[in-house]
């Protein structure tokens, strides 16, 4: 009914990746980002709610190592469970690439849960056999899905994985950013 995403503070950059597609969903989430003791120590600094502005959901801080946080982020997922709604999902994908997960999305309205409807488009986006399989959507829904699919491959000069893994890391680096200063380190 909601999910919990542990992440790790010390490694934000790799650990958001998981985060965008969680979020995707469409339930609730709360993402607690752990090792905030290091985070500090390093002389980092992640802005909880900045992230939680990017990320378009809940942010806390843990320290797994110390027990800290962790009992009040769990509740704080339950709490959203009830409330069964995700927030307002982020803009991860800009231009063309939104565009072609748009018509997607409107290809398959009611086919899947509505609050499902963009996890499910950007996993066509991609070509994923799995969901393809699990849709069974008729050979003409799939041609007018893979035209805008072609077309978007087209205008990027890449493949539809590749599109996709790229403009998560671009709203990564943005998010990022915006909610974390990491302390300029001497090389030795």
């Amino acid at each position: 009914d909601a999910i919990l995403n542990i992440i790790d503070g010390t490694n934000i950059e790799r650990n958001l990746y998981l985060t965008t597609q969680l979020i995707e969903l469409g339930l609730p989430v709360v993402v607690a980002v752990n090792m905030m003791d290091l985070v500090r120590r390093n002389g980092d600094q992640i802005d909880a709610r900045k992230l939680s502005d990017a990320l378009g959901c809940q942010v806390v801080e843990i320290s797994a190592l110390k027990g800290e946080g962790g009992v009040e982020a769990a509740e704080l997922a339950a709490k959203m469970a009830q409330q069964k709604r995700a927030a307002e999902l982020p803009h991860v994908f800009t231009g063309s690439v939104e565009h072609a997960i748009a018509h997607i999305e409107e290809s398959i309205q009611g086919k899947v849960d509505n609050r499902f409807l963009r996890w499910y488009a950007v996993k066509l986006f991609e070509r994923d056999d799995k969901v393809m399989d699990e849709l069974k959507l008729s050979s003409d829904l799939i041609a007018h899905i893979d035209q805008h699919i072609k077309d978007c491959e087209a205008e990027m000069d890449d493949d539809a994985e590749s599109i996709i893994t790229n403009q998560r890391y671009a709203y990564i680096n943005g998010v990022v950013d915006k909610a974390v200063k990491k302390k300029a380190r001497v090389e030795h």
